[in-house]
């Protein structure tokens, strides 16, 4: 991993083995009441090469551990960036890497997002999202650049062979839809995206 900060800069960029996929960290000015610090900043995102047209932010509110959401992406024209913050409990965030032309395709990485570590993952287009609640009570927030759009969507199985995401705990809540979604080797290849 390659980490980016300077005394400029309000946040710490660490990019993954996924090219273009960072995790980010803010950096924290404390005294006695607590701590500033700055979660976005268009400038500091271009500095980096990262799409900052942020057109729509979700939350997504899990009422139990083991709470698997995923894996989700939009197929292009509409396909999206995200920023993946956990701002109430802990989840365990999943990319996976999908764009046919990569070095790392179908390789995928893990995260820790919690409410105390103030961690971000930006997640490029081309990939694949997911994660797995590791608390109760956990809320997720993304930013994402593209809007939703129905006819784009597309899931990849949370657990498919190809993939093999090792996720620290057995899930226990999963909708029907993530369960049903399929193998990749199923899908044509233009579709997968």
């Amino acid at each position: 991993m390659q980490v980016f900060s300077n005394t400029t800069t309000h946040m710490i960029f660490t990019e993954t083995k996924l090219k273009g996929a960072y995790i980010i960290d803010i950096k924290k000015l404390e005294d006695e009441r607590g701590f500033f610090g700055r979660a976005y900043c268009q400038q500091e995102f271009e500095q980096y090469r990262l799409n900052t047209k942020l057109v729509q932010a979700n939350v997504s509110y899990n009422y139990k551990k083991g709470t698997l959401r995923g894996m989700h992406m939009q197929q292009a024209p509409h396909a999206e960036t995200k920023l993946v913050r956990c701002t109430r409990g802990a989840i365990y965030d999943v990319i996976v890497d999908l764009r046919p032309d990569s070095e790392t395709y179908k390789q995928w990485i893990g995260v820790e997002l919690t409410a105390d570590n103030y961690r971000m993952l930006y997640v490029p287009e081309g990939f694949a999202h997911g994660y797995l609640t590791l608390e109760d009570n956990s809320d997720v927030m993304y930013q994402v650049t593209a809007f939703y759009a129905a006819g784009a969507e597309r899931g990849h199985r949370w657990n498919d062979p190809a993939f093999n995401i090792q996720w620290p705990i057995e899930p226990q809540i999963i909708s029907e839809k993530d369960q049903n979604h399929p193998l990749l080797e199923a899908i044509p290849e233009q579709s997968a995206l």
